[in-house]
């Protein structure tokens, strides 16, 4: 068996992608469009993936946009992403900075979560050993659902 992709609706696919790609730094490396189907499916992978990723679309996100308006729910229902990062403080304050709300902060310099424009919780990891605690990031408080 071998792990090949998670999907996500999207509803915003500039909102979504803007947020997979440009905030949380994964990389698109695949699109179809179908005319017929009236969506379109875009790959994203980590940094770390895109060697496998570019050729075989494994191990990637899928994001899926159906073209006529849905609403969609349930991002919680659905469990979460989970990501390694090589300093959470640093990762959290960029995506913070770039106007992501940080849902559950790295209080303990091992975990935080956010969500994406539609709801998805991510969760990242600190790679390695976790980071001593920090202000800002130790006393802050959650801040919705994560």
């Amino acid at each position: 068996m071998q792990y090949l992709h998670t999907m996500i609706r999207a509803s915003d696919l500039d909102a979504t992608l803007s947020f997979y790609c440009e905030q949380l730094g994964l990389a698109e490396v695949n699109r179809y469009d179908s005319e017929a189907g009236r969506f379109t499916l875009v790959f994203l992978a980590a940094p770390a993936d895109l060697d496998t990723a570019t050729e075989h679309n494994r191990p990637c996100i899928e994001i899926t946009h159906n073209w006529d308006p849905e609403e969609y729910d349930g991002g919680r229902n659905f469990g979460h992403l989970a990501f390694s990062v090589d300093n959470i403080y640093d990762t959290c304050q960029r995506l913070q900075d770039a106007g992501v709300t940080i849902n559950r902060p790295p209080r303990d310099g091992h975990m935080a979560f956010v969500r994406s424009p539609d709801g998805i919780s991510i969760e990242l990891l600190q790679a390695g050993p976790a980071l001593a605690a920090t202000e800002p990031w130790a006393s802050m408080a959650n801040t919705g659902e994560w």
